[in-house]
């Protein structure tokens, strides 16, 4: 009997090592996926945590900025998504067989180049007659007075179309006032050569002024074209493009940067300029090739400890390489850091919010619309995320060529944190002084919908939004508010 029980202990005993060599510990298996589940639930709710607190409060300047509920309800109008009737692309022309076996198959130009064209039956759309134009003089219904109509001639105080194209504006705190300078093609419209892209003389920079962003008084061309001296760079045949101003408190000059070339594209460089006055006259010094390397489309931007950056398409705008100015914002440090490289984008727009760099830039299809693209970085030398087509609203073509226009500014509203003016151009190259200008808002927000290039796919950047509207207006007191 003894040896009985003795076996059939040996038994249970084996039972049990089998036990727990197959499923070990069942119970505190089953505890520990609890567990896990427990600890990724816990997760997701801080992640989402952490962002519902981010709309509510936001990092600026180190300190923790409050959105009061006022802000959110003048600037939510804004953010209304205006729909437009889903217009068709044009047929594309067609080609004589003929043609096509004695010359050889062509690349078509993009679909979206044909609405540029004044032949097109949506050019008039595009392109809104001179009679519906804005402005503090355009003798239009008051109503509209303080409106903004994108794509609409837009006319200074004297009642003159504006000509400040593919730039910027810098506000002089001094004068409480802005300052919009911009490149002036009002001349004759031709081709350098007969493939080549349409152009303008290079009649100078024009200077506006303005305290409320809507009137503005024409201060003159504060940096005018060389008509004489073949050998300067700013000889009337040459290139003067995207001029931008910063102000240097340390040698209380006004700095302006801009694109330099030659009428072939081959000089591709950046020329600077100086003055002693926001409305100039301004003073050339010279041009360079940025950290030895052609530049083309390009922008400053000034960041809050007062250190200046150049922001420049290169490589054939394969890359964008970015770097310090000196200290006076005469010339560039030795340190370049390449971003966005091998994206091929250009007419750069940065900005910053809440201790986040942000930027807006163009794909390279010359003077055709294209879609934009936002990107993300924590420090303004990268690396630079892609965060999505910042479009919203109007309709998928509208979308996809960046409301028929092109970056070229981006500018905070004072007392509204997250809330900026998205500035670009939509160029008629038929007649380039008749490009227009279309202003709209943008706000920084919710999250990115674009996969990260640098964080395993999760968004960590907030999402930029452009909003479409045909009409709007800038919140009453927008200036006041605290």
């Amino acid at each position: 009997m003894a040896r009985l029980f003795s076996e059939v202990n040996k038994g249970r005993v084996r039972m049990r090592h089998k036990r727990r060599k197959s499923s070990p510990f069942p119970f505190n298996n089953a505890g520990a996926r609890f567990s896990v589940s427990f600890a990724v639930w816990i997760c997701v709710f801080l992640v989402l945590f952490i962002y519902f607190i981010s709309q509510i409060t936001e990092k600026t300047d180190g300190k923790l900025i409050r959105v009061h509920p006022d802000h959110l309800s003048i600037t939510y109008e804004l953010e209304d998504v205006e729909e437009e009737p889903n217009f068709r692309l044009p047929p594309p022309h067609k080609r004589n067989p003929r043609a096509v076996k004695r010359r050889g198959f062509k690349k078509k130009p993009p679909a979206y180049s044909e609405f540029l064209d004044e032949s097109s039956e949506l050019h008039s759309v595009l392109f809104p007659d001179r009679r519906l134009a804005v402005g503090p003089n355009a003798g239009n219904d008051s109503s509209s007075t303080g409106y903004f109509y994108p794509g609409h001639v837009w006319l200074d105080t004297d009642g003159n179309p504006i000509q400040a194209h593919g730039g910027g504006i810098f506000f002089d705190d001094r004068r409480k006032t802005y300052y919009w300078y911009g490149e002036n093609k009002d001349a004759a419209t031709y081709h350098a050569q007969p493939k080549g892209t349409a152009r303008v003389d290079i009649i100078g920079v024009s200077c506006y002024s303005s305290k409320n962003l809507w009137s503005w008084k024409y201060e003159g061309i504060v940096l005018r074209g060389e008509q004489q001296n073949v050998t300067h760079d700013l000889y009337k045949t040459n290139v003067l493009e995207r001029p931008k101003v910063i102000y240097n408190s340390k040698t209380n000059q006004y700095v302006m940067w801009m694109h330099i070339d030659d009428g072939n594209y081959t000089k591709a460089s950046v020329g600077v300029a100086i003055s002693k006055s926001p409305t100039g006259p301004f003073t050339y010094l010279y041009s360079m090739r940025p950290h030895g390397s052609d530049s083309r489309d390009m922008t400053l931007f000034k960041d809050d400890d007062g250190r200046a950056y150049l922001i420049y398409s290169a490589r054939d705008n394969v890359d964008f390489h970015i770097g310090p100015l000196t200290e006076d914002y005469l010339g560039l440090t030795g340190v370049m850091k390449k971003i966005l490289v091998r994206q091929h984008r250009e007419a750069p727009a940065v900005f910053k919010h809440g201790g986040t760099y942000y930027m807006i830039t163009s794909g390279c299809s010359g003077w055709a619309p294209n879609r934009a693209m936002a990107h993300a970085a924590a420090s303004i030398m990268g690396p630079w995320e892609n965060v999505g087509n910042p479009c919203v609203g109007g309709n998928r073509v509208l979308r996809l060529t960046t409301f028929f226009s092109q970056s070229t500014f981006v500018l905070p509203l004072p007392g509204l944190p997250g809330s900026f003016i998205f500035m670009a151009d939509r160029w008629n190259p038929s007649n380039l002084r008749d490009s227009r200008y279309v202003w709209l808002p943008l706000k920084v927000g919710s999250l990115a919908d674009e996969p990260m290039d640098y964080s395993f796919g999760f968004p960590l950047w907030s999402r930029v939004s452009i909003f479409w509207h045909k009409r709007w207006r800038l919140p009453e007191g927008w200036k006041n508010v605290n």
